[in-house]
């Protein structure tokens, strides 16, 4: 979702950062808890600490890793009312649509695709009338949008996810 047109880092056209395989280690480990200690992660992938510093480091500087985050339970955090908002959009508008959906309250993801919608929103509230008030409120009423369409989610599971070791 990013606007910049490239990362520090990364050449030209380029969209991958090349990863050898303790780049990947590093990834999987981080990905299965991020809250590791640099000590532990290094004892795991049999590295130095000072090794596995510079490649958390570097891996932040070319935006492989974006940032560190806790995984949320929404249902346990009070925010058990789960949509996803497809919409129709002004062409031209993608910039400043994502720009106003990311100051909604209660919108987790946001995306621009292609197919019958240009836009796909995640939406987590506590329950359908905060639900309906985001998407009838503030997401209809930014300028740019033609239409929405709510798809209310009745469970959801984590799937796999990228593979970075054999």
């Amino acid at each position: 979702m990013s606007e910049e047109i490239s990362s520090p880092g990364v050449a030209a056209g380029r969209t991958a950062v090349p990863l050898d395989d303790i780049d990947r280690q590093i990834l999987t480990r981080l990905l299965q808890d991020g809250r590791i200690s640099v000590r532990a992660l290094a004892e795991q992938v049999h590295i130095s600490r000072a090794n596995a510093y510079t490649r958390i480091g570097r891996l932040v500087a070319e935006d492989v890793i974006t940032g560190f985050t806790a995984q949320l339970n929404a249902q346990r955090a009070g925010l058990g009312t789960s949509a996803y908002v497809t919409m129709s959009i002004d062409q031209n508008a993608w910039r400043d649509i994502s720009r106003e959906l990311r100051a909604i309250p209660y919108v987790e993801h946001v995306v621009l695709l292609t197919g019958d919608f240009d836009v796909l929103v995640l939406v987590r509230a506590p329950d359908n009338l905060a639900l309906r008030k985001v998407v009838l409120e503030s997401i209809q009423a930014v300028p740019g949008v033609r239409s929405t369409r709510t798809w209310l989610v009745f469970d959801e599971v984590r799937g796999r996810g990228a593979t970075w070791t054999d």
